[in-house]
């Protein structure tokens, strides 16, 4: 039984889905005008995982993620590297030909569907001329905006008062709006510039898209809707509003959010400048380290990012891949005798008392963090019982899509600084002063350096 911590009610529920064994899903994607950093790599991989969980259940699951391929940040992009922001398409398509190699090393699956919002532009104005017609939408000089005090439920998922955002809220007053909080569903441009529309020529706000993309390829109501905590206020909140009012029914039966990537407490984002691509961290480790880090920490906890984490993150990889392989056959131990297991089925690993604990891990709401915490209590005993090694291989590799291939060790070239704090240790050590003698251990741990100590004399 499925249990999922639902942002809307703020609580860990039972997951039923709207169709009989069929699961409706949309994740937020990425805006392409840069390359995608380890932020976007943890929403890739929480929700690949999410993805093949739900259909290892055997559910039949329809799953979109879109590509935000028009917005400002694209155009002001095109205007720096290209000169002219009207070539923001050629923008959106070299960053998003990166982010599926991204997410490809990081063996995600491909979504059922991938669309772009420029692909779908005649059903955007369709669903914005429907909430100007009936009432929830309005045209002020060539803009269109959602009127907010229209939605009663406006504030639901993010917990906030709307007198309270009224009278606090950071929204730029304008002359257009009727209220600082209505937001743009249809931006006004110069003619013959993006789009042409029953209110003129321009291009579609950031919220309203990701409700059309939803409906057109989902249907009107989907059962999961997930993305970043970022993004619930206010685009989750926007787009609630914006279906709920289009739709007249409940748009998400589940929002699922997963936590931060913070650096020294800060969240990582292209806007603070704190964050690191994931091209960048895949120059010093493999995106299948990578993927198991992410999915060492709970989806829900802030992930603190940190080099060293992943680099003491290869040990503990390394002995759960190596279990799966036969080192007497290959010293290098890519012979893998989980090749022998057959594809187990749920019901199999159900039977099994490791895989069926480490199932019910994921079962409550994606707890990888104790799933792990299992594994580890029993790795040393798999080798010794096939059965039980071939259903847990199916859950680490079916449903949180692990390559279980043994990390090479990089060989370390013994610098005068390295030989030095050698040296030191084993000084410190003859001293018996073994505070100074685990300093020098984390130090030469951080250059690459594993110290194994023999007993002194």
């Amino acid at each position: 039984m499925l249990k999922v911590t639902n942002t809307l009610t703020g609580k860990k529920e039972i997951f039923e889905s709207i169709g009989k064994n069929k699961v409706k899903m949309y994740v937020c994607g990425i805006t392409p005008y840069d390359a995608a950093h380890i932020g976007h790599g943890r929403v890739a991989v929480v929700f690949d995982v999410f993805y093949r969980l739900l259909k290892f259940l055997d559910y039949d699951v329809a799953y979109c993620r879109n590509y935000t391929d028009i917005d400002d940040k694209l155009l002001k992009k095109a205007d720096q590297e290209l000169g002219d922001s009207l070539r923001y398409k050629e923008i959106a398509e070299k960053y998003i030909k990166m982010f599926e190699v991204d997410v490809d090393e990081l063996n995600c699956l491909r979504p059922t569907f991938e669309p772009r919002v420029t692909d779908n532009m005649s059903e955007i104005i369709k669903f914005i001329d429907d909430l100007v017609h009936s009432g929830a939408a309005y045209v002020s000089g060539g803009d269109v905006y959602f009127s907010v005090k229209s939605f009663s439920g406006y504030g639901t998922l993010s917990k906030h008062n709307l007198d309270d955002l009224q009278s606090g809220a950071r929204v730029e007053v304008s002359e257009v709006k009727m209220d600082p909080l209505d937001f743009a569903l249809w931006k006004r441009s110069s003619e013959g510039t993006f789009w042409e529309s029953p209110w003129g020529w321009g291009r579609p706000g950031w919220h309203i898209e990701c409700s059309v993309l939803a409906n057109k390829f989902l249907g009107d109501q989907i059962d999961i809707h997930g993305g970043g905590m970022d993004l619930i206020f206010p685009h989750h909140e926007n787009e609630i509003a914006q279906s709920e009012a289009h739709n007249k029914k409940p748009f998400v039966n589940y929002w699922i959010h997963n936590a931060f990537v913070v650096i020294d407490k800060e969240k990582m984002s292209k806007s603070m400048g704190n964050f690191f691509t994931l091209r960048q961290v895949f120059e010093q480790f493999e995106p299948r380290l990578i993927r198991y880090y992410i999915l060492k920490h709970y989806y829900r906890a802030p992930l603190d990012f940190s080099f060293d984490e992943i680099e003491s993150s290869k040990k503990s990889f390394n002995k759960i891949a190596n279990t799966f392989c036969d080192p007497d056959i290959s010293k290098s131990c890519k012979s893998d005798i989980g090749s022998l297991c057959e594809k187990e089925t749920l019901a199999q690993v159900q039977e099994s008392k490791v895989a069926s604990q480490m199932l019910n891990f994921l079962l409550d709401d994606l707890n990888t963090s104790g799933m792990f915490g299992v594994l580890f209590e029993n790795l040393s005993d798999l080798k010794n019982n096939p059965q039980e090694l071939c259903a847990v291989k199916t859950v680490l590799t079916d449903i949180l899509g692990l390559t279980l291939e043994p990390l090479a060790e990089k060989e370390v070239e013994i610098t005068p600084e390295i030989q030095k704090l050698i040296d030191d240790r084993a000084q410190a050590r003859l001293d018996k002063n073994w505070a100074l003698a685990d300093q020098i251990r984390d130090q030469l741990a951080v250059l690459g350096v594993e110290v194994q100590d023999k007993k002194l004399k």
